[in-house]
C-alpha cells in the first residue's frame, strides 16, 4: 500500500520469538526500517544480520548475556513480567504501532507450539492493527492480511488460499486468479477459499466487509 502523497511511510519490521525465521527472510527487509524484537526475537534478528531498535517481552527465553550485549548497542529493552495478558508477539506489535508504524512486516519461523502458530496468525487479524498494512513471512509462507483492498505479488501456479477471520468476510473480489470470487461471502472455518491458483504475476483481492488473511504456502501442492 503506497503512502499517501507527502506522508512517508513508516515500516516497522517485527521479529517473532519461538523457533527462527529462514535465513532468506532477512531479504525482505527494507531498508531503512525499524527493528522490534519479541523476545527471543532478539537473537533471531541478530542472527538474520538485523540492527535491533527495540526489544519487547519477558524475556524467558532470552540469556541475561544475550540482553546484556544487545542494551550496549543501544537497543532500548521494554521488560515484561512472565505473568501477563499478552503474547510477546501481540505487544511488539502495539509497539509498532504505537511508533507510528503504516505497515508491519512480521517475520517468524513455522515450527514450535501449534498453539502459538495459530494464536499469532488470528493476531494479525485483529482490530486493533486495522489501520496498518499488516503483512508476514512465516518460514516458507507469505501472509497478508486484506482489508479494502490490496494487490498481492507472486508467481503463476502459485498457491494462495483466502480466510476469513472473526467473522464473515463479505463482497470479495478477487482478480488474476484460476477460481474467481464475485462479490461472494467467506465464513470463518469454511475451505471455501482454500487452494486458489495465481494466474499471472498479481492477484488483486478486495473485500467490502471484514478481513480476510491471504496466505502463499509456498513449498508445494497440497489439496
Amino acid at each position: 500500500m503506497p503512502a499517501e502523497e507527502g506522508v512517508s511511510e513508516k515500516i516497522v519490521v517485527v521479529v517473532a520469538g519461538g523457533e527462527a525465521p529462514r535465513p532468506e527472510a532477512a531479504l525482505a527487509v527494507p531498508p531503512g526500517a525499524e527493528v522490534i524484537a519479541a523476545d527471543a526475537g532478539l537473537e533471531h534478528a541478530r542472527a538474520l544480520g538485523l540492527d535491533v531498535s527495540f526489544a519487547i517481552g519477558d524475556f524467558d527465553s532470552v540469556s541475561e548475556d544475550s540482553i546484556a550485549d544487545a542494551e550496549r548497542a543501544g537497543v532500548r529493552v521494554v521488560r515484561h513480567p512472565a505473568e501477563k495478558h499478552a503474547t510477546d508477539l501481540e505487544l511488539a506489535l502495539d509497539l509498532a504501532v504505537s511508533s507510528g508504524a503504516s505497515r508491519i512486516l512480521v517475520l517468524a519461523g513455522d515450527r514450535g507450539r501449534l498453539d502459538h502458530l495459530l494464536a499469532g496468525l488470528l493476531l494479525l487479524g485483529s482490530g486493533k492493527y486495522a489501520g496498518v498494512e499488516v503483512d508476514a513471512l512465516v518460514g516458507v509462507a507469505r501472509v497478508h492480511v486484506v482489508r479494502g483492498r490490496r494487490t498481492l505479488p507472486g508467481d503463476p501456479g502459485e498457491l494462495v488460499s483466502l480466510l476469513a477471520l472473526h467473522g464473515e468476510a463479505s463482497g470479495v473480489t478477487t482478480g488474476g486468479l484460476a477460481y474467481e470470487l464475485h462479490g461472494e461471502t467467506l465464513e470463518p472455518g469454511s475451505s471455501r477459499g482454500v487452494s486458489n491458483v495465481l494466474t499471472a504475476s498479481e492477484a488483486t483481492v478486495s473485500v467490502e466487509r471484514g478481513t480476510l488473511l491471504a496466505v502463499f504456502p509456498g513449498g508445494g501442492d497440497g489439496a
